[in-house]
């Protein structure tokens, strides 16, 4: 019969086996008399009998020669070990061939493909544990799902396994990470509640993300598969950087980002700031939803034109991602679409833009009494080169990208948008011809009903160009109708096409016919 001990692992298996031997042993003086009678009679019936005559002495000393023994089965307990193969994360790295943990890999997680990445590591001294931690190739589909398990690492103490969903084992940003964590000092009969509160498994945290941290620097010495690790886990690294403080630093230097001088090819934070001008004080930087529509976007003309290169970032996490990481390097993380954008100017510039400061002061009263609570202010703007104006945001506020996104939300609440939405500031750009012509026609009659239809056509403009939401698109979209219509010449004698086109007189003000024409005219 084989027992085996309850061991708990999938590699060794020892047991014990209740085993038999035969054992010679002496007779017992018992014993020995009655076999002696039994061969005695036995020979007397075949033999005649003989007597041999000598001494005392010689008869001890035949006797003591002839001792009869006999054998016995002996039973006893040898332990054995019946599988002696050893778990992969207790032999030396050294000795493992790649295709060993690739195999190991894939009957741990059920992937069909290989890993990317591997570290195989041992902590030693007043904790002892070892470890083998695996990057996927791909991101599972249902990687931030909130009814998925936090984390992929298999705790074993002392290669008996304790469970597989240990939440205190890996942050929640590192959940793609896999492998198996294997400590001598945790307790065999450990419980959920007592894990909790192991100061053990806090160390062993920190060392696991501490060497995550260096196999992510060890996969970037490799460019391509650099890239591989980036486009699967790049929400990963900047979730790290709104989550972790104490290696926000570390996880900066891993992010990657398309640039207004880099073409198509993703670059560092370090490569930025190492390409920076020497007058540049500061890292510039805009979001948005596509690369196409950033790229575009009036907010970037000016550094564009000026040689200053711009951050791309167009991912919804960056607007989270970017909150925290406010600086590299000693220089800080500005973004163009908000106010107070300080460019590197030189004393001519600077007196030059104050002088269009007090040349454009009064447009700006004009605009910003007819605009009235649809903007908090208008100003001159320092950021424009082709577009009439654009729409910044407060310092602290929202950006129009991230307005964008909470507005998307599927469960937010209606309530608390009031008071969180972006606080709009309206940026005129002096040199282009429009604005020029709008403030000669608001110097000579602020009144003018067409300075205030071309007020508020250019604010919505503005608006959706900088990447706001219209509150009421079909009232922009009749201004279009009715500016298309002076265009063509039509008039507006069809009561019944001009009710359905043309909103309330508190909606929009009403154009006044040929002079206005006359007007629009010249302001094209």
């Amino acid at each position: 019969t084989i027992t085996f001990l309850q061991y708990n692992t999938i590699n060794l298996l020892p047991g014990s086996v209740e085993k038999s031997r035969e054992k010679e042993v002496d007779l017992e003086e018992g014993e020995k008399d009655e076999e002696a009678d039994k061969d005695s009679a036995a020979e007397d019936q075949d033999k005649p009998k003989i007597e041999d005559v000598g001494s005392d002495e010689d008869e001890d000393t035949k006797d003591s020669k002839n001792k009869r023994k006999k054998k016995v089965k002996e039973k006893y307990i040898d332990a054995e070990e019946l599988n002696k193969t050893k778990p992969i994360w207790t032999r030396n790295p050294d000795d493992i061939t790649n295709e060993e943990y690739g195999e190991f890999y894939k009957s741990l997680t059920n992937d069909w493909e290989d890993h990317l990445a591997i570290k195989h590591f041992s902590v030693e001294g007043q904790l002892e544990f070892r470890a083998l931690l695996f990057v996927p190739r791909r991101a599972s589909f249902d990687l931030f799902e909130n009814k998925k398990k936090k984390n992929n690492i298999k705790l074993y103490v002392r290669r008996v396994f304790i469970m597989d969903n240990c939440d205190e084992l890996m942050p929640e940003y590192l959940n793609f990470i896999k492998g198996v964590v294997d400590s001598e000092d945790l307790p065999l009969n450990i419980s959920r509640e007592m894990l909790q509160q192991s100061k053990i498994l806090k160390v062993i945290r920190k060392n696991l993300v501490k060497k995550c941290m260096d196999l992510f620097v060890e996969i970037s010495e490799d460019k391509d598969n650099y890239k591989k690790f980036y486009e699967q886990f790049s929400k990963n690294i900047k979730l790290g950087i709104h989550e972790d403080a104490q290696n926000r630093k570390k996880l900066s230097d891993m992010l990657r980002y398309y640039t207004s001088n880099s073409a198509d090819e993703m670059v560092s934070l370090k490569d930025y700031v190492s390409r920076m001008k020497d007058t540049q004080k500061h890292i510039y930087y805009i979001t948005g939803e596509t690369k196409e529509q950033v790229a575009n976007s009036s907010f970037v003309e000016r550094l564009r034109k000026a040689g200053l290169e711009v951050i791309y970032m167009i991912e919804p996490i960056d607007e989270y991602c970017v909150q925290q990481l406010k600086e590299y390097d000693g220089k800080n993380l500005v973004s163009v679409t908000k106010e107070g954008l300080e460019l590197p100017e030189d004393e001519d510039e600077k007196k030059k833009q104050e002088e269009l400061n007090t040349k454009f002061e009064n447009l700006c009263k004009i605009m910003k009494d007819i605009l009235d609570k649809k903007i908090e202010k208008v100003s001159v703007s320092n950021r424009l080169v082709s577009s009439p104006c654009c729409i910044v945001t407060s310092t602290y506020g929202w950006t129009a990208n991230m307005e964008r996104i909470m507005k998307s939300q599927a469960l937010r609440d209606n309530s608390t948008m009031g008071y969180m939405t972006a606080k709009k500031h309206l940026e005129i750009n002096p040199t282009h011809p429009i604005v020029e012509t709008l403030r000669e026609k608001a110097e000579a009659d602020k009144n003018d009903k067409a300075v205030k239809d071309l007020v508020i056509l250019l604010f919505e403009t503005a608006l959706m160009s900088s990447g706001f939401t219209l509150d009421d698109p079909q009232t922009h979209a009749n201004r279009i109708y009715r500016m298309i219509k002076l265009g063509l010449g039509i008039d507006d004698d069809d009561s019944a096409v001009e009710d359905i086109l043309q909103p309330s007189e508190d909606d929009m003000p009403v154009l006044e016919g040929d002079d206005d024409t006359s007007r629009m005219e010249e302001v094209d």
